[in-house]
This record gives C-alpha cells, sequence and structure tokens, in this order.
C-alpha cells in the first residue's frame, strides 16, 4: 500500500476507496455493477491494470455474499439450471484475461468504454431481446459474450442481465442467478489474474484493502433495497452507467 501511495499520492488511493464504496453500495442496491462503476471510476485515477486488480477480491466476495444470500439449496437449484452459461462464461474469462497485460490502456478503455456505455445505454433505453426460450446455444453465448468483456475488465455483467430480462425470470430469481454467475466469474477471474500476474504482491494488499468500503457500501445498498422501489433506483443507476461508459471511452480517445 505505501509504494502505491508513493507511486500514484494518498488522494488518488482514497478517491479509489470512495469510489469503491460507491460500488459496493449500488451492487447492494441493484444486484450488479460492482465492477462496471469500479472499472470507471477507479480506472479514472489509477491506472487501467491496477483499478482492474483491485476490485478483483471485492467483486468475489460480495458476490459470494450475493449468491448464498437465499441459502445454499436455492444457489445450488440456480447453478445447475444455468451450467452452460457458467461454464462459457468462467472459461473465457480465463482465456480472455491473459490479454489485459498485452493490450495498450488506450485499446483497452477503448473496449471497456465501448461495453459498458454500450450495454448500459441498451437497458437505459428500456430495450429488451426477444425470448430465446430454453436454447442452450444462445445460453453458451451469452456467457462466452460476458467472459471476453469480464476477462478484460472483470465487468461481465450487461449481456447476462440482457438475457435474464429476455427469457423474464422473476425478481428474486434473477438477483440469485446473477449472484451464482458472477461468483463463478469472479473465482475464475482472481485464478486468471493469479496466473497472469496482474494480482501480485502489491496489487493483492490493495485489492484486500478493497474489500472494506465495498462490502460496508455493499451492506447500505442491501438495507435501501428493502426499502424503496427497484425501478426508479434501476434507472438512476443507469444513467450512471452510461456516464462511466462515456468516461472510459474519453480516455481511450484521449489517452
Amino acid at each position: 500500500m505505501d509504494a502505491l501511495a508513493a507511486e500514484y499520492g494518498w488522494p488518488s488511493i482514497a478517491a479509489a476507496f470512495a469510489v469503491m464504496a460507491l460500488a459496493g453500495f449500488t451492487k447492494g442496491a441493484v444486484g450488479f455493477a460492482l465492477p462496471t462503476v469500479a472499472i470507471s471510476g477507479i480506472g479514472s485515477i489509477l491506472p487501467a491494470p491496477l483499478a482492474i486488480a483491485t476490485l478483483i477480491l471485492p467483486a468475489l466476495a460480495s458476490n459470494l455474499w450475493q449468491a448464498l444470500r437465499q441459502g445454499l439449496g436455492e444457489a445450488r437449484s440456480s447453478l445447475l439450471r444455468y451450467w452452460r452459461l457458467n461454464a462459457a462464461l468462467t472459461i473465457t474469462i480465463l482465456l480472455a484475461a491473459q490479454l489485459v497485460p498485452i493490450l495498450p490502456e488506450r485499446v483497452l478503455f477503448l473496449i471497456l468504454g465501448v461495453a459498458v456505455s454500450g450495454f448500459s445505454l441498451i437497458q437505459l433505453l428500456g430495450w429488451h431481446p426477444r425470448d430465446p426460450g430454453p436454447d442452450g446455444r444462445v445460453e453458451a453465448g451469452v456467457g462466452v459474450l460476458s467472459g471476453f468483456f469480464g476477462g478484460l475488465s472483470g465487468s461481465w455483467g450487461a449481456p447476462i442481465i440482457l438475457y435474464l430480462l429476455a427469457r423474464k425470470v422473476d425478481k428474486r430469481d434473477m438477483v440469485r442467478v446473477q449472484g451464482i454467475a458472477y461468483l463463478a466469474a469472479s473465482v475464475m477471474l482472481t485464478l486468471a489474474h493469479l496466473r497472469s500476474g496482474l494480482l501480485g504482491a502489491e496489487t493483492i494488499g490493495l485489492s484486500l484493502w478493497m474489500l472494506v468500503p465495498a462490502l460496508a457500501g455493499m451492506w447500505l445498498g442491501l438495507r435501501l433495497q428493502d426499502r424503496m422501489a427497484q425501478a426508479r433506483f434501476r434507472t438512476a443507476t443507469r444513467v450512471v452507467l452510461v456516464l462511466a461508459g462515456l468516461n472510459l471511452l474519453r480516455r481511450g480517445l484521449t489517452g
């Protein structure tokens, strides 16, 4: 931590902690978007690879919390029901994550910016894809698409959310299915970046410290989720995600 603070300054580290708290709060309130908010906000403060490293352990812990919130039996049922999605997601993450250390930072920001702003704008406008039915090929394809963006950025939620909306999955089930998929993805992302070297001696310490604001924010977000109408808060969240994606595009285009 001291080495990172010496290089980037304590104000930058403190700002990154504040962004992670906001990301955790959003995750608790709407069930997704911790990686998207974190990579956009922290990526504006710290280099993209370091920003990705900071969110790995908070994503793992928050997804474990979300996946098991309704019990181990319900979690197991969701895992088996959507096994194609989860299998394709995790395998693709393992492969795509190896690109992070070798991609130029501007290219990484452009890929993330297009993905985040595009998927978020689709959701904000209220467009939902046609229900594909119980087609295993579509389910696996969604896993591959999510895994590609997840391996590069740790942000894999948007394609999965669109797919579950199209399938008209019940709200309670949708949050749990997301949690299972994101947990599987988080485990694979952690292993992938231990392999890629992105999660090393310095970055793993910062990622561990980021658990504090992430989980505190998530706890507050869950309290809000129980009291506030979801539809209005989801709309506000999508506006934030569009702005976050546009900010990533700005960094990719301007350097």
